[in-house]
């Protein structure tokens, strides 16, 4: 069995997250790379668009995850059209596909298990949880677990599932995919072709969620993300932690980094390189690496590799992206960050200035 990570940017979270989502350090595809390898697949195709640079610099050759790792490069970030892409690549073999925009850290060995032990099954897809579906696909389930109906629409009160982005395929999708045919916008839909199969009387089983998984497709999720995988956190000290600082709970204090005269409440990272003086950070706040956050107060948010925070809190429910600086804010600011943005917020009148 192969596996493929559909990676190709969708444009929900294109802006002003950047190029590669990040929940407690490190990018999401990750977590989708670590959950393959323990599924017992080795050959690994991550379908990829022209802003691969941060996949790929995360991902290398896969080697570092014990995978093989092969990239496919699609123009329009299209979930069916991803699969016809990669044929060459799948061949003839079953295989297992995560979308690359979910977190699901505990299932996909379960949902692997699941295909290879019905002889009969022509597919496997995930479902979860209706109300993490948000905008995305919900599914009916027959009462013999197996999948009998999509739709994109919240409306059916029988269709109470969310269709998860993980699915385990036969070779039948191939022409699935093809035979559904393109939308009315050009592309090639998934669960198009997924209905397809089932219109047309294969087998597909549902394989019920058990462990936590999500969407990044808005902040909210991004943010609930980030706060599962710090609770997953083993406390570690590998930077300098000076004797006026506090560490309380599990606190990853990452190698080359400084905490000086500061409040640390876990779970948390401090991100290698990262300097934090005079502040109070968490908990549930992942800061990544070379940051500088100097008399701040950072809660619940999630600050990327090369950013500046100072005199500002207490910021909570937060993302600030790479090389931004934050300055002077004001009690209880929300921030949504672009990447080498520059914000001045002034306590006195709340105004903000973007460059």
């Amino acid at each position: 069995m192969k596996a493929l990570v559909l990676a190709g940017r969708t444009g929900t979270m294109s802006r002003p997250y950047g190029d590669a989502v990040h929940v407690a350090n490190r990018p999401v595809v990750s977590y989708a790379l670590e959950a393959i390898k323990k599924s017992g697949i080795s050959e690994v195709g991550i379908v990829v668009d022209r802003h691969d640079d941060p996949i790929r610099k995360a991902v290398g050759t896969g080697a570092a995850f014990g995978l093989d790792v092969t990239y496919i490069r699609q123009d329009r970030a299209l979930l069916g059209l991803g699969i016809l892409l990669a044929r060459d690549f799948l061949d003839e073999d079953d295989f297992l596909v995560l979308h690359g925009g979910e977190v699901v850290l505990d299932d996909v060995p379960g949902l692997v298990a699941e295909y290879e032990r019905s002889d009969r099954a022509e597919a496997v897809a995930m479902v979860g949880d209706l109300a993490k579906a948000g905008s995305g696909p919900v599914a009916l389930v027959d009462e013999h677990g197996h999948l009998a109906g999509i739709t994109e629409g919240h409306g059916h009160p029988a269709f109470d599932r969310a269709l998860v982005g993980a699915y385990v395929f036969s070779p039948a999708i191939h022409q699935a995919v093809m035979s559904a045919g393109p939308t009315w916008y050009g592309g090639y839909a998934l669960t198009d072709a997924v209905s397809w199969m089932i219109k047309h009387g294969a087998t597909v089983l549902a394989y019920s969620a058990r462990g936590y998984w999500n969407t990044v497709g808005c902040v909210d999720n991004v943010l609930d993300c980030n706060r599962e995988l710090l609770r997953r956190i083993d406390p570690l000290i590998l930077g300098e932690v000076d004797d006026d600082s506090e560490l309380i709970g599990p606190v990853l204090v990452d190698a080359g980094s400084t905490v000086r005269g500061s409040r640390v409440v876990g779970p948390a990272i401090i991100g290698v390189g990262t300097s934090v003086s005079g502040s109070t950070i968490g908990p549930h706040t992942s800061l990544g690496p070379d940051c500088q956050v100097k008399d701040s107060t950072v809660e619940d948010t999630i600050v990327l590799e090369g950013a500046t925070l100072h005199g500002v809190g207490p910021v909570r429910g937060s993302l600030i992206g790479r090389d931004a600086h934050v300055g002077a804010g004001p009690a209880g600011s929300r921030l949504v960050v672009a990447d080498r943005s520059r914000i001045l917020l002034t306590a006195a009148t709340g105004e903000e200035t973007r460059g």
